[in-house]
């Protein structure tokens, strides 16, 4: 994940709400499959381990955010520990069709979940956090970003 991508998503999560937050874990997901099928493809084995353990870590914390109170859980648990299985397969077996596998189940849930978001109007997980304004200003063509509430008092309240 290049760097400007990581300054994107660290954005989205600190305005997500706690669906979107799960849309983005999918996303990410999706990302680091990708970029380890790419890795493979040039021949890049450590490129390729880093992008399925990125991927593992993602899952891990969808893993982790399960409610066991509600019933979806038990099916969401299954999918995703069979994520996890074929992550560790194709690390394991240096192979890339599991991660195809991962994208087919993945993205169906990227896509429910993303419909999901639209109807969520929960406020954002974190607050206290700084608000950023974007737009084009000061120059032709460039994007300036411009932030707000810098003090030292700013930390993430969950």
């Amino acid at each position: 994940m290049t760097e400007e991508l990581k300054q994107e998503y660290t954005l989205k999560i600190t305005q997500a709400n706690k669906t979107e937050l799960i849309t983005i874990l999918y996303e990410m997901i999706l990302i680091y499959t990708e970029e380890g099928k790419e890795a493979h493809a040039g021949g890049d084995r450590a490129g390729f381990r880093d992008a399925i353990r990125k991927a593992r870590g993602c899952v891990n914390e969808l893993l982790a955010s399960l409610n066991f109170e509600q019933s979806l859980a038990v099916n969401f648990l299954q999918l995703y520990l069979y994520v996890n299985r074929e992550l560790a397969s194709a690390e394991v077996r240096n192979i890339t069709e599991p991660l195809d596998h991962i994208e087919k189940v993945i993205g169906g849930l990227h896509k429910a979940y993303k419909k999901l978001g639209e109807m969520d109007t929960s406020g954002p997980v974190m607050e206290n956090v700084q608000t950023v304004y974007a737009g084009l200003t000061y120059g032709k063509n460039s994007l300036n970003e411009n932030l707000s509430d810098q003090g030292f008092d700013r930390g993430f309240r969950v």
